[in-house]
């Protein structure tokens, strides 16, 4: 049975913005320490992304960002013997990535995304003296530690933020696969769109994939041709799809109102338009923090294998990024009275559409 651990404290969360601060964004270079010196440290972790890619702007980006962080923290270079990463083209490649580094001998491996499940569970089997992790699924085996987040209850804030903000009252959803991560990023936003009006029209549309950013364009193109001014995606690489239709349309008409919800990391820059910008805000998935949590668990001696950790909104795993403006005053008042509403446990908000 898997021992599911809910109550645990992202208390590195201001230290690892601290952290991320400090780290370059030029995956080339390893990690160094302050003076360029990499400390003494036999500790070594990998990633494997899922087919978005490590470079998403989004889900796979924000796991690296973390290992960069953790790697930063701990005189860690990239390459073997420090931290890694190994990009998938397809689903055929997660076997194969996982047990390379493996064999390289990381002393944790993660896997990034649901996508991953089976292909950890099967490595895992074959290597029972591995230490591997997951993120967005469980694995129950002893040499597992999975990582699930409370995606519904960010996603809850994101629409209660859309439907405030609405002009036309119609909003739009945008996801990659039909998977359960996805699934509580949608049930969430639809509740906390209900919760403002339930006479607010969501078009939900989800398009298949999370690397196909032309998908995202022109499902985006049809949403706002039919009078949708605000669309959060949940769509990783495919979701910058999203962003290019809003721009494009912004870049023809400065005072069209259309704007973009991001998703994971803060998108904010992905919806920069000249001066302009169509990033309403975006829903914070703190993966980084996560996956820095559980490295140095597992470097201290504490892996967790065989449990599962939870992040929601009152543990700061999931949340609102800053809107730059964007969102008044008062509006951000109101989501953040939602917000703790949510944290103190007086709104419970379903994982399900059911």
């Amino acid at each position: 049975m898997t021992k599911r651990k809910f109550g645990l404290a992202l208390s590195m969360v201001l230290a690892a913005s601290t952290v991320l601060a400090a780290c370059g964004s030029d995956d080339k270079d390893g990690a160094t320490g302050t003076n360029g010196d990499a400390k003494e440290n036999d500790f070594s972790v990998a990633m494997v992304t899922d087919v978005g890619g490590v470079d998403d702007k989004s889900f796979n980006q924000s796991a690296w960002t973390g290992l960069k962080a953790f790697g930063e923290e701990n005189g860690l270079e990239k390459g073997d013997g420090g931290i890694d990463y190994l990009q998938s083209a397809s689903d055929a490649d997660y076997n194969t990535n996982l047990n390379n580094l493996v064999r390289r001998d990381f002393d944790l491996v993660f896997g990034i995304g649901f996508l991953m499940e089976a292909a950890v569970g099967e490595i895992a089997e074959q290597q029972p003296d591995a230490h591997l992790a997951i993120i967005d699924a469980v694995v129950d085996q002893p040499n597992v530690a999975s990582v699930l987040f409370k995606e519904q209850e960010g996603a809850y804030l994101a629409g209660v933020a859309a439907a405030l903000m609405t002009k036309s009252k119609k909003i739009g959803f945008v996801g990659g696969m039909e998977i359960p991560v996805i699934e509580r990023f949608e049930a969430g936003f639809l509740e906390g769109v209900k919760a403002v009006d339930p006479a607010i029209e969501v078009d939900v549309q989800y398009t298949g994939a999370f690397d196909k950013a032309e998908l995202g364009k022109t499902t985006a193109n049809r949403m706002y041709s039919s009078g949708v001014d605000i669309i959060f995606h949940a769509a990783g690489g495919t979701g910058n799809g999203v962003f290019a239709e809003a721009k494009e349309l912004k870049t023809k008409d400065p005072n069209a109102y259309v704007w973009v919800i991001g998703v994971d990391s803060d998108q904010y820059e992905e919806g920069a338009v000249g001066e302009d910008n169509v990033t309403l805000t975006s829903m914070l998935k703190r993966v980084d923090v996560a996956v820095q949590n559980l490295s140095k668990m597992a470097m201290d001696g504490e892996f967790p294998g065989g449990e599962t950790t939870v992040y929601g909104l009152a543990e700061e795993g999931v949340g609102l990024a800053d809107s730059r403006g964007a969102i008044p005053d008062d509006v951000m008042t109101q989501v953040d009275d939602y917000a703790k509403k949510i944290a103190d446990g007086e709104i419970t908000v379903p994982e399900t559409l059911e």
